[in-house]
């Protein structure tokens, strides 16, 4: 790849969170680095370019046009795409990454459409050494790469494999018009029974009832004595333990197991006072919404009403949102590690975009020190594809990244 025009085109660059991406490299990259913005209209892409104030290329190709999408992906070592909802428009995208062995990074957590990039892509690019890592935004970095740094401690500093992992998020700011729209396909083309399947996205669909039941998600609060308060089911649940169980599952296939029963789940934090109130408050109106867009009359009626994609909240509203994901896990042995990843901005903007740009540059800038070295590729997750090289450029990047006892 090294004789390609460019390390990372950004598509979907006048998009809501594209032009945020556009903004975070202008900002970030050295002049070494090549790189162009993307989409379906050049008008929209000079102008993304012209506020940004920055001199790169605008290159121009329809999601659904193959041979244009070909004709950019063939130019870069990787493409980071922000367009979404990703099951309408990432499929020409990851068949051209998989075809030219072009690196790939997205924001979705449309975990039924990762599976069929899985069914369809997986085999070869493991082949190539292609790495395809869908959800590098909040969904699913804090949860994975985490955990991910939990179980290498426990390993590497205490000699003990990793018997579970629990999450707690806390999280202020906004949602986009972009991350409701994917949300709304989801339940539009009836795929909300897949989502339910904790091992959607394990590589073996062989577990037994106990492992099922083991791994279902929790519905109801409940008091935790590690953190002594009072904790909910988190609302991305069902993305991010499906992405950190893959990565178990992945790791065990190639001989670097978690360990052979681990665990894995999350939950919203509530401090004092009225935690409890709080949590079963909470859990109680996200059952309400969820309930509501199972409906189609209901989901009708709330479209209007919610940002629409190009949408989403104000410079100040991000600038002050902020997130903080806590993980405590345990050993075979008992012992416990504690880990956290925590941001100022909010989540779905602010960190999202950071965690996408990071991991876009880490494929472009780092390749020989990802996990597995070179020849590493697949449908992977951020970390079995990024690991510690990712991490360590969050924290350059001004994120709170930490584990310890």
């Amino acid at each position: 790849m090294s004789d390609r025009p460019y390390h990372v085109i950004l598509y979907g660059a006048s998009g809501f969170v594209g032009k945020q991406t556009v903004q975070y490299f202008a900002d970030r990259t050295s002049k070494q680095t090549r790189w162009a913005i993307a989409g379906r209209n050049r008008q929209k892409l000079e102008a993304v370019r012209a506020q940004v104030g920055v001199a790169v290329d605008v290159l121009v190709a329809d999601s659904q046009d193959q041979q244009a999408v070909d004709k950019i992906v063939s130019q870069t070592k990787v493409i980071l795409t922000t367009a979404g909802p990703f099951a309408l428009y990432g499929n020409t995208l990851v068949d051209a990454c998989v075809r030219y062995k072009t690196h790939y990074v997205d924001i979705t957590g449309e975990t039924p459409w990762v599976r069929t990039l899985i069914d369809r892509y997986h085999t070869q690019a493991a082949v190539d050494g292609t790495r395809i890592i869908p959800c590098c935004g909040f969904d699913s970095v804090p949860s994975d790469l985490g955990t991910y740094l939990v179980v290498r401690h426990l390993q590497k500093e205490l000699g003990v494999p990793c018997k579970s992992v629990n999450a707690y998020f806390q999280a202020f700011g906004g949602f986009n018009g972009g991350t409701l729209a994917s949300a709304f396909n989801l339940y539009d083309s009836n795929q909300t029974e897949q989502l339910k399947d904790p091992f959607l996205l394990n590589p073996s669909g062989n577990h037994t009832q106990a492992e099922i039941e083991q791994n279902c998600d929790p519905e109801t609060p409940t008091f935790d004595s590690d953190l002594n308060t009072w904790v909910a089911p988190f609302f991305m649940g069902m993305v991010n333990t499906r992405i950190v169980r893959r990565s178990s599952a992945l790791y065990e296939q190639w001989q670097e197991p978690y360990s052979s029963d681990f665990t894995y789940q999350e939950y919203l934090k509530f401090d004092e006072p009225l935690a409890r109130l709080k949590a079963t408050s909470v859990n109680a109106g996200l059952a309400l919404f969820t309930g509501g867009l199972q409906q189609p009359v209901v989901r009708s009626l709330l479209k209007p009403l919610l940002p629409q994609p190009g949408s989403g909240p104000s410079e100040q509203t991000m600038d002050e949102g902020w997130f903080s994901c806590e993980l405590i896990g345990t050993g075979v042995d008992g012992r416990k590690v504690r880990s956290l990843i925590r941001d100022q901005g909010d989540p779905g903007n602010r960190a999202t975009v950071k965690f996408l740009c990071e991991s876009a540059l880490s494929l472009a800038e780092q390749t020989n020190e990802l996990p597995g070295g070179e020849k590493r590729g697949g449908i992977l997750t951020p970390a079995t594809g990024l690991g510690d090289v990712l991490a360590q450029r969050l924290r350059q990047a001004g994120m709170t990244v930490k584990v310890g006892t």
